[in-house]
């Protein structure tokens, strides 16, 4: 990532408790048990003033610009405190999951940007983590349909103790077909593709319904081929596609609401822990895309 210029300490999603602080600071203490999320803008542009930062030009991140996770200790540099998402939260949560409010915060701007709201239909191709967040966080928001689509079968099996109605297996259905049966033959009303998948994103534009909202949520690998999409099937659907990425402070202190009042689960995506000293085999898992999350404790003994 051009954003990381080793020697770096990467990793962001991250929780932990205030240990010291400069004399200067006033909007943590001592004690705080604080999230921390990622993206952190200048507060100079005209992003940051309208409170847009993740658009900031500068994307300063936590664990990419500036220094992140993977320590026993972390710095919070004054822009961090003065723009970013540090959120507290109470002795109910566990910092696990505190520190999944940052992919949870990216989940509501997904959905925010791809106008969720009271009565619709929602397709969810692509039920990893963020993936299984959304199926919760759609019901938050007001969906009367959550369709899931998955391809690994490892994934399916955690994903459906998050109840949406209709699980659907990709590689054994047609994706598209069985969406709009499923919406009485009209197609969902919004589609979020959280998986870095080109057929994804092909697949959400045909099925979804008209004037209804794709949202390209996973980002795509530069080696991915170009997108294949007739542009007649968005011209005469007025449907509309939209992008996401990352989330702004205000998403973030609604994530640590939303995980403190149990309204989103993260719990049961956590599915293998590390310590610091035995981050390799840590990756090694997340490649493996067995399990769901993989958290590091950096300050346990062992794995």
């Amino acid at each position: 990532n051009p954003r990381v210029r080793p020697p770096a300490i990467i990793g962001h999603e991250t929780a932990g408790t205030i240990v010291a602080v400069g004399k200067n600071v006033t909007r943590v203490r001592v004690g705080d048990r604080v999230a921390v999320g990622a993206d952190v803008p200048c507060g100079q542009c005209r992003w940051g003033l309208k409170v847009l930062g993740n658009n900031c030009a500068i994307n300063g991140a936590i664990g990419y610009q500036i220094p992140g996770a993977f320590a026993e200790y972390m710095l919070l540099p004054r822009l961090v405190l003065e723009e970013g998402p540090v959120t507290r939260f109470g002795d109910g949560l566990s910092y696990e999951e505190a520190a999944l409010a940052e992919p949870l915060a990216c989940a509501i701007n997904g959905l925010e940007l791809a106008g969720m709201s009271l009565g619709k239909t929602v397709v969810i191709i692509g039920l990893g983590p963020i993936g299984c967040m959304m199926i919760d966080l759609a019901r938050v928001m007001g969906a009367v349909k959550v369709i899931g689509v998955q391809r690994s079968k490892r994934r399916m099996e955690i994903a459906q103790s998050y109840g949406a109605d209709v699980y659907i297996a990709s590689e054994e259905e047609d994706v598209v077909a069985r969406c709009r049966e499923e919406t009485g033959g009209e197609g969902p009303d919004i589609v979020m593709t959280t998986c870095g998948s080109v057929e994804a994103h092909e697949q959400a534009i045909e099925m979804v319904a008209h004037r209804g909202v794709v949202n390209l949520f996973g980002g795509l690998g530069k080696d991915a081929r170009p997108m294949s999409v007739l542009s007649n099937t968005i011209h005469y659907k007025e449907c509309f596609v939209t992008g996401s990425h990352g989330s702004v402070p205000r998403h973030h202190e609604l994530a640590v609401q939303l995980l403190e009042k149990r309204m989103v689960r993260v719990a049961p995506l956590i599915t293998h822990r590390f310590s610091l000293s035995h981050i390799e085999e840590a990756f090694a898992v997340m490649r493996s895309r067995q399990g769901m999350k993989v958290m590091i404790l950096p300050h346990a003994a062992g794995s």
